[in-house]
């Protein structure tokens, strides 16, 4: 059974693929299939290398968009938490306030989030990142739904080794697409250096002045790159 789900699940993904929103490979189109399959009204791939280390590969929307960034302004959610754990995070009620992530379910309230669901990726030992997948109303998966979930993210962990494997670059690791945090990690190493401290104390740091003024993580790391915001705003 579990054979037949995952080659009809790949059948729709290989069927949509000439449709595919550009820029954004196999992966979008998983996105787009867990939309139309789950009943979840967005979907997001993000790569993960450390909690502090984040990239959008592909999103549905740019409410997943927001979705994914506030989790990594505030390093905490569902997708940060089944990265970290190495389980599926399933939350069919996010206003429930059970789940230990304050700053993200007070945002996520605020954003229209009813539900949330992430599921790990997996590559033999290696965590690559998460499928997450969002309701505007609070439900749970149902067997048939949470089945196939599980089955599209290995489907998943496949399209993204598939958009790496060739001699040109990934499309989710372009520099010019949305999603693309390279100067949160270089604002992130001179707040480091100017104030010699760690990298994670130099991460908390940011995103504590990116929660405190209701900003994106990203446009606080461009403000520190641009000498808009000071370094010593960061000492404490």
């Amino acid at each position: 059974m579990g054979d037949q789900r995952h080659e009809r699940l790949w059948r729709l993904v290989t069927e949509r693929l000439p449709d595919q929103r550009a820029g954004t490979g196999w992966a979008g189109v998983v996105c787009a299939v867990a939309v139309e399959r789950l009943g979840v009204d967005a979907a997001a791939v993000t790569v993960r290398t450390t909690v502090r280390t984040q990239q959008l590969v592909a999103a549905t929307d740019a409410w997943a968009e927001e979705l994914e960034e506030l989790q990594y302004t505030l390093g905490e959610g569902p997708g940060v938490a089944a990265f970290t754990s190495g389980e599926p995070v399933l939350v069919g009620d996010m206003g429930t306030g059970r789940h230990q992530w304050p700053g993200f379910e007070g945002e996520a309230a605020s954003a229209g989030v009813g539900a949330a669901f992430a599921f790990p990726l997996q590559a033999g030992t290696t965590w690559l990142g998460t499928l997450d997948l969002y309701r505007r109303t609070p439900a749970t998966l149902d067997a048939e739904h949470l089945a196939d979930a599980v089955a599209l993210a290995a489907l998943t962990t496949t399209a993204l080794l598939a958009d790496a494997g060739g001699d040109e670059v990934a499309p989710w690791a372009r520099a010019d697409l949305p999603g693309h945090y390279d100067e949160v990690n270089i604002a992130t190493g001179m707040l480091a250096g100017r104030l010699d401290i760690s990298l994670d104390d130099a991460m908390l740091r940011l995103r504590a002045h990116a929660f405190s003024h209701h900003l994106p993580l990203t446009e606080v790391a461009q403000a520190v790159l641009q000498h808009r915001i000071r370094p010593d705003t960061f000492a404490e």
